[in-house]
Formats: structure tokens, C-alpha cells, sequence
């Protein structure tokens, strides 16, 4: 039944615990007869072999669970996320089609850098999550300081549901202010049996503030239950105040948090009651709208088994054994195996061969699919991230996720002459799998060069490229991908005339190239001819040659971050002209005028964040400032030092192993894009020194 599944993801910063505790959901549920740890490489989700050997999450693993309470049987279908910046994809397209997610936060680190930028990917999609505050038994850990920091600095409701009882190595369970009860865990069972206990008398005058307030908020939600607390707040009974606190969940004006220790088996069955509970299923959100590609208008697809089928392919994997493996979130209708598609994004038919019930990389199949489930397909020829999946008699378009660009880049190449053909075979399989993961041809230098989000995403690119696909490669060292833009308005005329004996070329356009604001990307184009001076047939070869033109500019050959074209007049042979030359007379025109329009570099500048003990701050500071660091605050946190500054990425390749050395081991840092900035004069002409040989004028 639709009502009782749930469609949710698990997120966090890195090593807020999000692994530990999705593998004591697959044990409590009875997915797997023994928990897996992270830390001895052997959890269930982290089933890369390099997830294994780093103990972290780097690709997103999805698994179907199933959860009995209050004698219904609950269908989960879990997706659990990395956390790790570099691999912040897997997030944004996990996010694009859940219901739900829980929020895991260290109960030590509270909200750290990574927490806040897939809490706004979750604000961005308005998907409702509850807050796990993991790792209470930790040193430090405190409850209420996370609590406030969601409010503070993710400017969201926390409303606890639980209050944990004792702290650090004394943490032994919650009270659930709902239920007025307390809970502790058996050890001895690995937490699979927990008792009610007396609420400890320490506690009640907390429990009795916080219950109150949660009544006093429930009540605010439906005016039965306010005139009830008017006249007796005991006679609001249990299921009121779940009801109230589920509809203002799903309606994204609070957000639930309740505490436990998942390494050490405590708290995990509350959460998956409260995933249960709050979370909403697929018919409690609003119905998916779309675009029909034929009429333009829009569309809306309700979660019915009876409505035309349609999905969303959200992550494309390959699988050795398989081939090409399409995850898809189904939103209505129902899909049986070997029957044909509609892909709408590229308006192919397609044949599903197999469905595939996923259980990290295990695959169980099924016969059919429908509304609100999640599978991964077999049998598409031609797929990728974001592509609408639908009924052929009822074609719909939804809008694809937004993936960041790549800031980083190395030159590869194959370590023996067999490979050559075999390296762009693999590297396209992975740019299919990753859309933040880019590969192109340098037009000077002939390399290859491949793109990502950071030192780590490409160190495991090419460690895949290694033991997946058998291809050993040479690169080099790591390079900013810069951008490229202009700083002024220049108008322009390109003639192009080519003449060879018999029917030749020609083409004329006069266009104006203009800058535009930071948040605008890729080529803006505007159509400004009315006499007919150049044919409608030719204008999007022109669009076509002013967009391939913006992949190389002409300062460093870095691709332009965006750039609005209006295009003025021209004029055409009736012979001579075709499509091929107006794309051509684009290219070099948009050449032409970005050398008359001030061209500059943009790099990439980070968010960084350091922490670290009282007495290093100083050289912290210090080190950051020789950076062309901008420093933005310092905060405490659990007795140490945050500081927050932002950073060009040229200048942070190596700062792990200096901040270790400044900080005698004992700081910690985590960076993530921020945005693109002009860059210095003096880094420009280093930048030009180093590709072209020489400086050129600009």
C-alpha cells in the first residue's frame, strides 16, 4: 500500500555516523542476521572496495527494508548518501526524488560544514527529514547545544521528541516525551531489547518543560486539540500530538529530533518508528508536475497505480555483469518487465529487459514496478542522469536535477599504446555514472583531461579506472579548472566567404556579445532579426556555433562561464549559404569579439572551515591570510576553535599535510565550492606563464 511506504535518504557531514546507523536499520529490521561495521570495511552499503579501504561513503546505495508497527507492515526504501563534499552529486540526485530523510548530526560536531550544504539541497527540493543526533555516548556530546545549532545556523524548527538519559560513556537511553516513558538498551543483545524504565528523577523537571512545549505546539496545530489543552492537557491523547507533529513535518514548518548511539545499538528502533511515524509517503506530498514535449503545457502525475506511468532516472551505474544500470523513482503507473518506453528527454523508445530490486549491490529481480517504488532497470541503450521516463501515449518532461561544475582537473594518459582506445571507452562510462565528473580533449595540447570536484573524486576515478576497467594511466599534477567571462559590451560583424570552384560558403551575422551577472550560466541568446536578413532555418546553426565556441576562450582556452549574445543582422546567398556555415562564421566571430571585449580568468574560491585547539588559532589565521584567505569568523565549538574563511582552490592543494604540521596533528578541515571570483593580475599572468609559455595581453 502507498501509505506505507516511505521514500527516504539518510544525509550528513562526513563521519556523522550515517553508515553505522543505516546498518543497524538492516539489522533491527531483519535485512541482515549481523551488523556491519565501517570501520572493519565490511558494511552492507559501503560495497565499493575503495569505500572499504578509506572507511568512507562514495557512491549512494540504495536498499528496501520493511518495518512492522502497530501491526501494519511499513515499506522503507532507504538511499544512503556519502558525505564526503567531493561526492555531493550522489546527495542532489538522491534528494530530487525522495519523499523524505533523516539528518544525522555528530553529537560532538553538531552542525558542521557538509550538514548545512545538504540541508539546503533538502530546503531546495522542500523535502521534509527528521534529525537523528548521533553519538551521545561520545566525550563532549551535548544534546541541547545540537538542538540549537539546527536553529541557529540551519534556520530550521527543531522540535525533540526525546531527551537523552545520562551522557558521554553514561548515555544509556531517551525519554520519549510523547509517551512520558523512559527507554534504555540491553548491550547484551547488540540493542535489539529495550525496557521502559522509571523516568530518573534528575530528569522530570526537563521532561515536564520540553513535554510541555511539544503539547503546547501540537494543540497550536488543530483546534480540537487546543480546546482540549484549555481544559485538560492530559486528556490530548498520543495519537493527536503524532498526527499534529507528522502534518506540520511534511508541511516543512518543523522538523522532529530524537537522539541515540548507533555504534552502540542505541535509539536505532525509535528512529525507524519516527521515519514511520513523520516521514511522509508517496501520497502526502504534492503530485510531480512535468511538461508535455508535444503541446509545451504543463502537466501533473498523481502517485496512482492506475495513471499513466512515468519516473525519473536519477543515477546510472555499470555494472560488470549486467552492463548499463538505470536507477529510476517511479511516480505513477506501473511498469512490467520487456515492456517499451518513452524516454522524453531524448524521444527514444526503449525496451526494459529486467527490474531489479536493489540491496546495495545485490540485485533481486521483480516483475513489476509501481508509483513511489525505487529499482534499478536493465536494457536502456542510451540513458543518463536526469532523463523523464514515461508511457508513449503520455509523453511528460520533469525537470532533470542541477549538478555543480567541476573545479579540479589532471591530465591523463594511458601507460601503453593497447589502452588508448580502451581509456575513452571507460572514461565515458564514468562520466555517464557522474555528472560532476567531466572529460574533454585540450584542442592545443592533445591530452586528455578529466574534471571533478576535488583531490579525492579524481584520486577515485582513477583508482576505478585501474581495477574496474583494467586501464593504468599517468597523470599529472592537479589544476584549477578556471573559468573564463568579459568585462564589456562589444558589437561585432564576421563574413565568412569560402570559395573553391563550384557551390561554396557564406555567411554574415553582426551581434552584439555582452557580460552577464555570476548566477547566470552558459550562452544567453537573443534574437533580434526581423527582416529576414538571415532565414529562421539558420539561427539555431548560429546559436549552435556561439554554444561550441564558449567551450574554449580565448584568453587560456578555459570553457566561458556565461556570456549573453544578441544577434543583429546579417545576410545570406541563396547558393552558397547553409547551416554549416553559419555555425562556422558563429565560431569565429565569438572568437573575434571576446578579443575586442576584455576578457578575464575566474577561479574557484572554497569554503573552508578549520578546526582546531585555543593555542594554534594564530598560525592558523596566519597561514590562511599567506592564501589569499578572506577570514570570516571564528566560533567554539565543544571547547575548540572553528574558523571560517574563504579560499582560492589554487591555493589549497597540500593543506591537510600543512595544517597537520601547524597544529601538531590536532586540527581538522573540510572544504566545499563556494563560487567563482575574478582573479589577481599577478595569478592571471602566472596562469598564462604556465600554459601558453609566455604572457599575453589582456
Amino acid at each position: 500500500m502507498l501509505q506505507n511506504t516511505r521514500n527516504i535518504g539518510i544525509m550528513a557531514h562526513i563521519d556523522a555516523g550515517k553508515t553505522t546507523s543505516t546498518e543497524r536499520i538492516l539489522y533491527y529490521t531483519g535485512k541482515n542476521y549481523k551488523i556491519g561495521e565501517v570501520h572493519d570495511g565490511n558494511a552492507t552499503m559501503d560495497w565499493m572496495i575503495q569505500e572499504q579501504e578509506r572507511g568512507i561513503t562514495i557512491t549512494s546505495a540504495a536498499t528496501t527494508v520493511f518495518w512492522d508497527f502497530e501491526k501494519e507492515n511499513y515499506k522503507i526504501n532507504i538511499i544512503d548518501t556519502p558525505g564526503h563534499v567531493d561526492f555531493t552529486v550522489e546527495v542532489e540526485r538522491s534528494l530530487r526524488v525522495l519523499d523524505g530523510a533523516v539528518a544525522i548530526f555528530c553529537g560532538v560536531g553538531g552542525v558542521e560544514p557538509q550538514t548545512e550544504t545538504v540541508w539546503r539541497q533538502a530546503d531546495k527540493y522542500k523535502v521534509p527529514r527528521i534529525c537523528f543526533v548521533n553519538k551521545m555516548d561520545r566525550a563532549s556530546a551535548d544534546f541541547f547545544t545540537v538542538v540549537n545549532q539546527i536553529k541557529d545556523k540551519l534556520g530550521a524548527n527543531p522540535i525533540p521528541l526525546q531527551i537523552p538519559i545520562g551522557s558521554e560513556e553514561n548515555f544509556i537511553g531517551v525519554v520519549d516525551l510523547i509517551k512520558n516513558k523512559a527507554f534504555v538498551w540491553d548491550e547484551e543483545t547488540l540493542g535489539s531489547n529495550y525496557y521502559e524504565i522509571d523516568i530518573p528523577e534528575e530528569l522530570q523537571e526537563v521532561v515536564n518543560e520540553y513535554r510541555t512545549r511539544l503539547i503546547e505546539g501540537a494543540a497550536e496545530e488543530n483546534e480540537e486539540i487546543f480546546e482540549k489543552f484549555l481544559k485538560d492537557p492530559n486528556s490530548i491523547k498520543e495519537t493527536e500530538i503524532i498526527e499534529a507533529i507528522r502534518k506540520a513535518t511534511i508541511e516543512l514548518r518543523i522538523t522532529p529530533v530524537i537522539c541515540g548511539a548507533s555504534f552502540k545499538n542505541k535509539g536505532v528502533q525509535l528512529l525507524i518508528d519516527a521515519i514511520v511515524q513523520y516521514l511522509p509517503s508517496p501520497l502526502d506530498v504534492s503530485a510531480v508536475t512535468g511538461t508535455n514535449p508535444s503541446t509545451e503545457e504543463i502537466e501533473i502525475r498523481e502517485p496512482k497505480v492506475d495513471a499513466p506511468f512515468s519516473a525519473l532516472a536519477f543515477k546510472i551505474t555499470t555494472d560488470p555483469f549486467v552492463g548499463k544500470l538505470a536507477f529510476i523513482r517511479v511516480y505513477s503507473g506501473t511498469l512490467n518487465e520487456g515492456s517499451t518506453l518513452l524516454n522524453a528527454s531524448t524521444d527514444k523508445r526503449e525496451r526494459v529487459s529486467r527490474i531489479l530490486q536493489m540491496h546495495a549491490n545485490k540485485q533481486n529481480p521483480v516483475a513489476s514496478v509501481e508509483a513511489g517504488d525505487i529499482v534499478a532497470i536493465i536494457g536502456f541503450k542510451t540513458i543518463r542522469t536526469g532523463d523523464t521516463l514515461c508511457a508513449e501515449k503520455s509523453p511528460i518532461l520533469f525537470e532533470p536535477p542541477v549538478f555543480p561544475e567541476p573545479v579540479i582537473s589532471v591530465a591523463v594518459e594511458p601507460k601503453t599504446q593497447e589502452d588508448i582506445d580502451r581509456l575513452g571507452l571507460s572514461l565515458n562510462k564514468l562520466s555517464e555514472e557522474d555528472p560532476t565528473f567531466d572529460v574533454r580533449v585540450d584542442e592545443e595540447s592533445g591530452q586528455t583531461i578529466i574534471s571533478g570536484m576535488g583531490e579525492l573524486h579524481l584520486e577515485i576515478i582513477l583508482d576505478r579506472l585501474k581495477r574496474e576497467f583494467k586501464v593504468e594511466c599517468n597523470h599529472g599534477n592537479p589544476q584549477v579548472a578556471y573559468k573564463e567571462a568579459i568585462t564589456s559590451i562589444v558589437k561585432h560583424r564576421e563574413v565568412y566567404k569560402k570559395q573553391s570552384g563550384g557551390r561554396g560558403k557564406f555567411a554574415d551575422i553582426e551581434f552584439e556579445i555582452a557580460p552577464v551577472s555570476e548566477e547566470v550560466k552558459g550562452l544567453v541568446f537573443i534574437n533580434k532579426i526581423k527582416n529576414g536578413s538571415v532565414p529562421n532555418e539558420f539561427i539555431s546553426s548560429i546559436e549552435k556555433g556561439f554554444k561550441i565556441a564558449m567551450t574554449n576562450g580565448v584568453l587560456a582556452g578555459f570553457s566561458m562561464q556565461g556570456v549573453q549574445v544578441t544577434l543583429l543582422d546579417g545576410s545570406y546567398h541563396s547558393v552558397d549559404s547553409d547551416n554549416l556555415a553559419f555555425e562556422i562564421v558563429a565560431k569565429i566571430g565569438f572568437k573575434e569579439a571576446c578579443k575586442k571585449a576584455k576578457s578575464i580568468l575566474l577561479e574557484p574560491i572554497m569554503q573552508l572551515e578549520v578546526v582546531t585547539p585555543d593555542q594554534y588559532i594564530g598560525d592558523v589565521s596566519s597561514d590562511i591570510n599567506k592564501r589569499r584567505g578572506r577570514l570570516e569568523g571564528i566560533d567554539t565549538r565543544s571547547g575548540l576553535q572553528v574558523v571560517r574563511a574563504k579560499v582560492p582552490l589554487s591555493e589549497m592543494f597540500g593543506y591537510v599535510t600543512v595544517l597537520r604540521s601547524i597544529t601538531s596533528g590536532r586540527g581538522t578541515s573540510s572544504l566545499q565550492f563556494s563560487s567563482y571570483m575574478e582573479t589577481p593580475r599577478a595569478i592571471i599572468e602566472e596562469v598564462l606563464y604556465r600554459i601558453k609559455g609566455y604572457v599575453v595581453n589582456f
